[in-house]
């Protein structure tokens, strides 16, 4: 049985996921804007659910133009955290399958983090990586390999249809893989180069008042030595933290850009509540 951190899935419990999202960047302040999944066991449905999620910041354009939802379609949705008891049930004791799943488990992860909740430890199977390793479609998109096995999404691009599709495409390759309609995730894992997980973020420390300003979304006027060493003052909300590379950065909506900003921690000098 494989196991992380003591998690122990059972192998006929199976979850497909997908998360529509503000952008692509789940520790630079991106965040999920809509759920879809669907727990599958014994190869039948045991549960769907889906949902827009209000995500606590815009949604960017090229983001926007994938998934076709709105900042005012998201506005009046439940946020992650009032979602969140449902998703951990339906994901309890589950293998997940996504495709391209380090993806949509680093924004659980990250939401999660958000929380103050830890990743679960949920192993996952990931349809593009036995993709890429055992075919030659001309592209590796979602869309693009259900359509080839005749399988298209009815809605490309919103959650619960491509986690359907997701579904359809995994019982596809393992047919073909193994001769099998029994998905045995022990079985897939080694297909697939093993279990994915998302990623580990090391944990990063702030002053208390920043972090609490952090949490609460709290508007902040920054002080800012930029890298040419020029003072700048910023009209910000600060939605997230992450560090790489030795140096911490506070990503954050800027109200005079419209749009998010990334600054390094040690370069504000000085900042207050707005």
């Amino acid at each position: 049985m494989t196991e992380y951190g003591g998690f122990r899935p059972e192998p006929a419990v199976l979850v497909y996921l997908d998360f529509e999202t503000t952008g692509l960047d789940p520790f630079g302040g991106d965040r999920i804007c809509e759920v879809g999944l669907v727990r599958v066991r014994n190869r039948q449905v045991e549960a769907e659910f889906s949902s827009l999620v209000n995500p606590g910041r815009p949604i960017s354009p090229g983001a926007a133009a994938v998934n076709g939802l709105t900042d005012r379609m998201l506005a009046g949705a439940p946020s992650f955290g009032e979602l969140l008891p449902r998703l951990l049930e339906l994901i309890a004791g589950a293998t997940l399958v996504a495709h391209n799943a380090p993806f949509d488990l680093n924004f659980l992860a990250a939401e999660l983090s958000r929380l103050g909740v830890p990743y679960p430890g949920n192993p996952a199977l990931d349809t593009l990586k036995l993709a890429r390793r055992y075919y030659r479609f001309g592209s590796n998109s979602l869309r693009a390999i259900a359509q080839e096995l005749c399988l298209g999404p009815a809605h490309p691009h919103r959650a619960l249809s491509d986690a359907y599709t997701t579904k359809a495409v995994l019982e596809r390759l393992v047919f073909d893989l193994t001769g099998s309609a029994e998905i045995d995730p022990n079985r897939i894992f080694p297909l697939q180069g093993g279990p994915v997980y998302p990623e580990m973020r090391p944990v990063v420390r702030m002053p208390s008042d920043l972090e609490e300003a952090v949490r609460l979304r709290r508007p902040l006027v920054v002080h800012y030595i930029d890298g040419r060493g020029t003072p700048t003052s910023w009209l910000i909300e600060p939605l997230d933290v992450f560090a790489q590379g030795g140096a911490v950065y506070l990503v954050a909506f800027c109200y005079l850009r419209g749009e998010s900003r990334t600054f390094r921690l040690d370069r504000i000098v000085s900042y207050q509540p707005a």
